[in-house]
């Protein structure tokens, strides 16, 4: 199954790793290196699960650790375990995709296809336009240090988590309507409060040549400028980044490190052109896209309430409430629906984080939080601060703010809680390339 040399799709099958069956997901399966970064209980509690036994923490670098001493001495045990485990544990290949199941704190099952994308096919730079897109600015002053694990590394394993804009369940739906004929791979709990996980191999042929019809068709030019006439001639968008954004745009960036020193020939096939993720259905029920909301600290509401009035006139729309982007003002004083007439951005929270900006600007003693879940706001506003309660997010909005605003503004929405982001489980070669897959 050679997908490297004829046209492909963005996502593709992949040569997939695992450990030998029966290997406990807990402590096995770890959380994302990104999550409880000003909580070094939960790491500590995490290595201790995992003393002594196998686990993807031995191959990652919690964020809470980046610049603490013994760094290097952690990336050296971290170089030395990917080593042996590539070597020795993970003695378990799918030659396709794995078909995930995550069971969430709700009771809601979150599905997923776990592949590799080319990297060729995504970029974080800003204004362009390739087919897997970045939903959120890139700080690339984020991606250095993590670049320092990814060199060198033996092994990668995912937290990268990908959305389609599937409405008519095209992707993964099919392959979760006949998972009880396939291989079942792993079922159990993850360590500390992460739910219950289950992934089936699909080297079927006939599913994932279905798998890679339905990517295409998702990027299909006709069909994307049908869905966003804004975008004429633009392109078509894919996939858009839902979590992980750093950690892909880590591996772009050195994948570009690799292809500069590779011959043509050599790049077609080298390891670090594609990164292993997991793509979820936007569209799917478990997938809950939330609004995050500001709260101003330092003002008063009625300042606020001016200086909306003025930077809207500046920017030649309108304060109006019942026009299509619509907010909520909070204070100790009360609430006030407003909206703009008029689009400075794509989306309300786009529009609204240009006007903090900007209030920020002009008023340095004021400061700004964002801030998850409605009754939080309110209870910061009944304390002293100015809440600006930000509308539900449809979630095609995440699409239609990528597309036609570049990128979504930071801090726009929240994708599950902490404990509900992916685990590290899966896991791929970075130096072996004669592979069936990628």
């Amino acid at each position: 199954m050679d997908t490297l040399h004829k046209a492909a799709p963005c996502f593709l099958p992949a040569r997939i790793l695992l450990p030998a069956p029966g290997t406990p997901l807990n402590p096995w399966a770890c959380i994302a290196v990104d999550q409880f970064t000003s909580q070094p209980d939960y790491w500590r509690r995490a290595e201790a699960l995992a003393a002594g036994r196998a686990s993807t923490l031995h191959i990652v670098l919690p964020e809470a650790y980046l610049g603490q001493p013994g760094e290097e001495q952690r990336l050296d045990r971290i170089r030395r375990t990917m080593a042996d485990y590539r070597k020795h544990l993970l003695t378990r290949v799918v030659d396709g995709f794995v078909y995930v199941e995550r069971t969430q704190a709700d009771g809601s099952v979150r599905q997923g296809l776990v592949g590799a994308v080319d990297l060729e096919a995504y970029s974080y730079a800003p204004g362009d336009h390739p087919a897997i897109r970045p939903s959120e600015n890139t700080v690339v002053e984020r991606i250095p240090p993590r670049l320092k694990v990814r060199r060198g590394a033996e092994l990668e394993t995912p937290h990268v988590m990908l959305l389609a804009d599937d409405e008519a369940c095209t992707l993964i739906e099919p392959v979760a309507a006949v998972k009880n004929r396939l291989p079942l791979l792993y079922d159990g709990e993850l360590m500390l409060g992460g739910g219950h996980l289950r992934g089936w191999a699909v080297e079927d042929p006939d599913l994932i040549a279905g798998i890679e019809a339905a990517v295409t068709a998702l990027g299909d030019p006709a069909a994307f400028a049908a869905r966003w006439p804004g975008a004429a001639g633009q392109p078509p968008m894919t996939l858009a980044v839902g979590d992980g954004n750093h950690s892909l745009a880590t591996a772009k960036a050195y994948w570009e490190e690799r292809k500069a020193v590779l011959p043509p020939d050599k790049q077609q096939t080298d390891p670090a052109r594609y990164c292993l993720v997991e793509v979820c259905n936007v569209h799917a029920p478990a997938i809950e896209i939330e609004p995050i909301h500001r709260v101003l600290f330092g003002t008063r509401a009625a300042q606020v309430r001016a200086a909306l009035e003025a930077w809207a006139t500046a920017n030649t729309i309108c304060v109006s409430p019942g026009s299509s982007q619509q907010f909520t003002l909070v204070s100790a004083d009360g609430e006030e629906a407003l909206g703009f007439a008029g689009e400075v951005e794509p989306l309300t929270v786009g529009t609204v984080e240009r006007f903090v900006q900007d209030f920020l600007r002009h008023n340095p003693g004021v400061r700004v939080d964002y801030i998850h879940g409605e009754a939080a706001v309110r209870s910061l506003a009944a304390a002293g601060g100015v809440g600006l309660v930000m509308p539900p997010l449809e979630k095609a909005d995440l699409f239609r703010g990528v597309v036609l605003g570049g990128v979504l503004p930071r801090k726009t929405f929240s994708m599950g809680h902490a404990e509900e982001k992916r685990y590290y489980n899966e896991c791929r070669s970075l130096v072996d390339n004669a592979t069936p897959s990628v």
